[in-house]
């Protein structure tokens, strides 16, 4: 088991910004019409630079816009000898809650190698500085051995110091604990993606994810492959029946005294996905590693709401398989019985996901939740429709519609996308009841939401997150997102059930 992610050490201060013994001062910067403007907050900063600090970051080039950082030395203007200045864009009003998300990260992936620093964005709003400055200065460096020497010049920011009106506050000190739960979340859903195959496949999951959830105090349940075949997981066994790491169905119950209401969360677990026999192109497979975003993101969040003692019901229903191609492999053409009954031809099978949680949407069903929400790395047709950076929200329209709201607020973006009903025909069978791929390729991702919405009773509201593109990050770091898995939906989710604890 690698060990987990530590971010920098993070505390509150109200010491003056311009005296403190730190290595560097993170300002904020935006764009505005003639050149950057500081944010709000930072005018004794202003003040110490004899009210030439602005000019001097236009003159290196400075313009405030998205993920900009424009260190300069201070030249004992300051105590720090750096100032980093990270720019927001264009501000309208008050500064949203991403901007300075996005602002903090770039921040402090640019303070790599730095032992302690103090910003003035937690100025602006506390709880997104924190997310910001943990998650942009996340590394993922478990397999790195202690000898090497990038390794040594790239630790990540050691400490970060942040500015608020008060220490003392209890506000303020409650708003930190809880920012720093849910992105210690995001982190461990991080590390999960990040772990390789060889050592993350469905048992060695499973362990990680009971002994998370029992560290939080859930009750915990594993079914393996005997228990699986005893109650008919046949989406389960079909998908992970082709390899020597037999599947597994993880069961994470947080039951707290008195709650508002029951959800059920449902996240797909593939611990590498080669497509089966319905073989992937070699090239860019071994980003397939990620496959199990969707599990992560349900078990962490599963865990966080105990953490922070939400008055909401959580029974996470987690399969994990590996899709392999083998002598014991399903085949296209064969005829799978899922839990519960539904029988299913199998067209492609690269298309296990959808397999493997209609198993688990139906035993999730059967716990009577008030609602039910599904993580999935699922199709390639949501980076297609949507891009890399904005998961595709599917399900009952009323509650998707909330979750996908939600999602935007906290900054994971999520867009609503329909089910259209002419979509169910395009998945009917010659042999079972229904298909699991449609017979074109047209409209991939709602075809995958149309099947899905088979194994959901229409009198639950449910809400399917497609996050194929968002939960990995295969290219630049940008904003708090590095390369490899980015923790997306931890935030989603975490935010809608403390939006159905306060709302019902």
């Amino acid at each position: 088991m690698t060990t987990p992610t530590l971010g920098p050490t993070l505390g509150l201060t109200d010491a003056a910004v311009t005296t403190a013994t730190v290595d560097a001062l993170v300002v904020g910067t935006m764009s505005g019409t003639e050149g950057p403007q500081l944010l709000p907050g930072s005018e004794e900063v202003e003040a110490a630079f004899d009210g030439a600090l602005t000019g001097l970051l236009a003159l290196l080039g400075a313009r405030g816009k998205v993920d900009e950082v424009i260190k300069i030395p201070t030249r004992g203007a300051i105590s720090a000898p750096l100032l980093v200045a990270t720019g927001l864009g264009a501000v309208k009003g008050q500064p949203t809650s991403e901007q300075v998300r996005r602002a903090a990260g770039a921040a402090s992936r640019a303070l790599s190698g730095t032992s302690h620093a103090i910003t003035t964005l937690s100025r602006i709003d506390l709880a997104a500085a924190v997310e910001g400055t943990v998650l942009g200065s996340y590394a993922f460096t478990s397999y790195r051995s202690h000898s090497n020497q990038a390794q040594k010049n790239d630790k990540p920011l050691g400490q970060m110091d942040l500015s608020v009106p008060a220490a003392d506050d209890g506000g303020a000190r409650q708003s930190l604990a809880r920012a720093l739960a849910i992105v210690e979340s995001v982190t461990a859903a991080r590390d999960l993606v990040n772990t390789p195959p060889n050592d993350l496949y469905p048992a060695s999951f499973a362990d990680r994810a009971v002994t998370m959830a029992r560290s939080a105090g859930l009750h915990t349940e594993v079914l393996d492959e005997q228990a699986l075949r005893r109650e008919g997981y046949g989406g389960i066994l079909g998908v992970g029946g082709g390899s020597s790491r037999p599947p597994r169905l993880v069961r994470l119950h947080y039951a707290p005294a008195e709650p508002r209401a029951k959800v059920a969360l449902i996240g797909k677990g593939v611990t590498f996905d080669t497509g089966g026999i319905s073989i992937k192109p070699a090239a860019k497979m071994e980003e397939m590693t990620m496959d199990m975003a969707g599990a992560a993101a349900v078990i962490v969040t599963a865990v966080l709401a105990a953490r922070l003692e939400l008055p909401v019901e959580v029974i996470a229903t987690v399969p994990m398989a590996e899709n392999m191609p083998s002598a014991t492999a399903y085949r296209p053409g064969d005829v799978l019985t899922m839990y519960g009954g539904t029988t299913v031809e199998v067209l492609n099978t690269d298309a296990e996901g959808r397999l493997i949680l209609a198993d688990a949407l139906v035993r999730a069903a059967q716990d009577a939740p008030d609602y039910l929400i599904d993580a999935a790395t699922l199709t390639g047709a949501q980076v297609v429709a949507l891009g890399n950076r904005t998961p595709g929200i599917m399900g009952t329209p009323q509650f998707r519609d909330r979750v996908t709201a939600i999602s935007q607020e906290v900054g994971e973006n999520g867009w609503a996308m329909p089910l259209p009903e002419h979509l169910r025909s395009d998945l009917d069978s010659k042999l079972a009841d229904i298909a699991n791929v449609a017979s074109h390729r047209w409209g991939g991702m709602l075809a995958a939401g149309v099947f899905l919405s088979e194994f959901v009773p229409d009198d639950i509201p449910w809400a399917h997150l497609d996050i194929a593109g968002p939960a990995y990050n295969a290219g630049s770091p940008w904003g708090y997102t590095g390369k490899g898995g980015t923790g997306v939906p931890v935030r989603t989710l975490a935010a809608v059930l403390a939006d159905i604890a306060e709302r019902g």
